[in-house]
């Protein structure tokens, strides 16, 4: 009888970790560590839970949010950062190309990864033309140097300001 009901306990708890930590892949919680990186674009309970778990036994998320990591921030705003990294690091060159011409499919796919709505994207494209000397000063540049001037650089329009969040 006492199993019965100690197992009953342990699963419950078992059950509400899980559902708590469920509900945390849905928001923005679950946005950085592994797990959010290995299950990214997967949907559904499993993928959801196995994203959770593994964030939260391989201690990732936690590491993440106080190192700054595996897409996680240190500035307060919860965001993932991972997808937008990968692309500028694949496509620095290119991106830089286009950023000065003012056209491309690559600075394209730059304001889509950023959600830069349609009737902004004439600003954008404008204003990565304009300084494209600030966001990428050097053949060399890092990509989070690439990532903090192009942030600068959008918040400084105030067309473009509402979308620095996502850089």
């Amino acid at each position: 009888m006492i199993r019965t009901i100690a197992r009953s306990v342990a699963t419950t708890a078992a059950l509400a970790v899980l559902s708590m930590g469920v509900h945390a892949a849905d928001g923005e919680v679950g946005t950085c560590g592994w797990g959010s990186k290995v299950f990214d674009g997967q949907s559904g309970l499993p993928a959801k839970v196995l994203a959770v778990t593994t964030n939260g036994t391989s201690g990732s998320q936690t590491f993440g949010i106080t190192s700054g990591t595996s897409g996680c921030t240190q500035d307060g705003t919860v965001r993932s950062s991972w997808k937008l990294s990968s692309f500028i690091e694949g496509n620095k060159e290119k991106l830089a190309r286009d950023m000065s011409r003012g056209s491309g499919e690559t600075l394209d796919a730059l304001a889509q990864i950023i959600g830069v709505e349609s009737q902004d994207k004439a600003a954008f494209v404008r204003s990565t033309r304009e300084n494209v000397g600030r966001i990428f000063p050097t053949a060399d540049v890092s990509v989070q140097d690439v990532r903090v001037a192009l942030r600068q650089v959008m918040a400084d329009d105030h067309q473009l300001a509402v979308y620095m969040a996502r850089i």
